[in-house]
C-alpha cells in the first residue's frame, strides 16, 4: 500500500478521509457493526487518539503530533493488510449503547436484538414478571449483560458451549460490574442447565448455511467458525433450540431467536408454526418470537426435526 508522507496529512479529518479512501480502494468488507468505509475510518482514527466515538466534529480540524500520526497510520494500515474487523483491532465493540471487550474468540456484536433489549422487549414482556433470563449461545455476553441493565432485578445466565467465548464473557461481566446477578455457564445449549426455567430466553446462535460460509469475506474468516456455521441450511442449532426450549421456559415465558438469512429455510421447515418475525426501526430481520404456549402446540414437529440431526 502506497503511504503518503505523514507531512501531507495533518488533521483528524485528513486521516479519516484518507483512511476511508484507502478502505474503499482495498474493497474491505464492512459487515461488523460499521455502515461504511467512512464510519470505520472515523472510528479507528478516534480510537487511536483515545477520543470517544461521539467526539464533536469541531475537533476534527485539530492537528496531530508526529507520534499520533504514526499511531493512527499504523492502525489504518493494519485494517487493510490484516483485513480484521475494526473491533478486533481495538478490542472493543458496542452493543445497545454499551462497550464490550472482544477478540477473535467471539463474534463481533452486531445483532438487531440490541433494539429489543433497549425497549425491555416491550410489548412482549412485563419487567415486573421477568425474574430469570437466559442468553443462550452468549459469545461475548453482550446480549445478557445488556439485559442486566434493562432488567436490574433479574437473574441472568450467559450460556455457551465454547470455553473460550465464556472467558471473554466473564471479562465483560467484570467490566460492567454485574457479577451479583449475572453468571456464565458452559453448556451445549440446554444440556447442563438442569431444570431451571426462564421468563425470557434470547439467543443469537450460529445460523450461517454452508453456501454462505464458503463465500465469506476475509473479515468473517477472522471470527470463530463455531459461532457461525450451522449445517447445510443454517438450522442445525435452531432445530435443537426449538425442540428443548419449552422445558426451560416459565408458563408465561417467551423465546426469541435470531436466524438471519436462514429465516426462509425455517419457515419452510415448519410451515404450520406461526413464527412472529420481529421488525426493527434501525434495520435488521431474521429474528422470531414464540411463546411457551406456541412451543407446546408444535412440540411434536420440533422434536421430530431435532431427532433427524442425531
Amino acid at each position: 500500500m502506497a503511504q503518503p508522507a505523514l507531512t501531507e496529512l495533518s488533521s483528524i479529518l485528513d486521516f479519516i478521509r484518507w483512511g476511508a479512501s484507502q478502505f474503499r480502494a482495498a474493497e474491505l468488507s464492512f459487515s461488523h457493526g460499521m455502515a461504511s468505509a467512512l464510519d470505520e475510518a472515523a472510528y479507528l482514527v478516534l480510537h487511536s487518539l483515545h477520543l470517544p466515538v461521539d467526539t464533536p466534529e469541531l475537533y476534527f480540524s485539530s492537528k496531530l503530533t508526529q507520534a499520533e500520526k504514526i499511531k493512527v497510520m499504523d492502525t489504518l494500515e493494519r485494517r487493510i493488510i490484516e483485513r480484521k474487523p475494526a473491533a478486533y483491532l481495538t478490542n472493543e465493540a458496542w452493543f445497545a449503547g454499551l462497550p464490550f471487550y472482544v477478540d477473535e474468540r467471539v463474534l463481533v456484536p452486531r445483532s438487531p436484538i440490541a433494539e429489543l433489549v433497549e425497549k425491555q422487549f416491550y410489548p412482549w414482556t412485563d419487567e415486573s414478571q421477568v425474574a430469570h433470563i437466559l442468553d443462550l449461545c452468549t459469545g461475548s455476553g453482550c446480549i445478557g449483560i445488556a439485559c442486566a441493565y434493562a432488567f436490574p432485578h433479574a437473574e441472568i445466565d450467559l450460556s455457551d458451549v465454547s470455553a473460550d467465548a465464556l472467558a471473554v464473557a466473564k471479562l465483560n461481566i467484570a467490566r460492567h460490574g454485574v457479577q451479583a446477578h449475572v453468571q456464565a455457564l458452559e453448556s451445549d445449549l440446554f444440556t447442563h442447565l438442569s431444570s431451571k426455567r426462564y421468563d425470557l430466553i434470547v439467543s443469537n446462535p450460529p445460523y450461517v448455511d454452508a453456501a454462505e460460509i464458503a463465500e465469506m469475506s476475509i473479515e468473517f474468516q477472522h471470527e470463530p467458525l463455531i459461532g457461525l456455521a450451522a449445517g447445510t441450511d443454517g438450522l442445525d442449532i435452531a432445530h435443537r433450540i426449538l425442540a428443548s426450549a419449552r422445558e426451560h421456559l416459565s408458563e408465561h415465558g417467551i423465546l426469541i431467536v435470531e436466524v438471519g438469512n436462514s429465516q426462509f429455510a425455517l419457515t419452510e421447515a415448519y410451515p404450520e408454526v406461526p413464527f412472529q418475525w420481529l421488525e426493527f426501526e434501525r434495520g435488521g430481520d431474521g429474528i422470531f418470537l414464540l411463546t411457551a404456549t406456541q412451543l407446546d402446540e408444535h412440540a411434536a414437529a420440533f422434536k421430530a426435526a431435532a431427532a433427524k440431526l442425531l
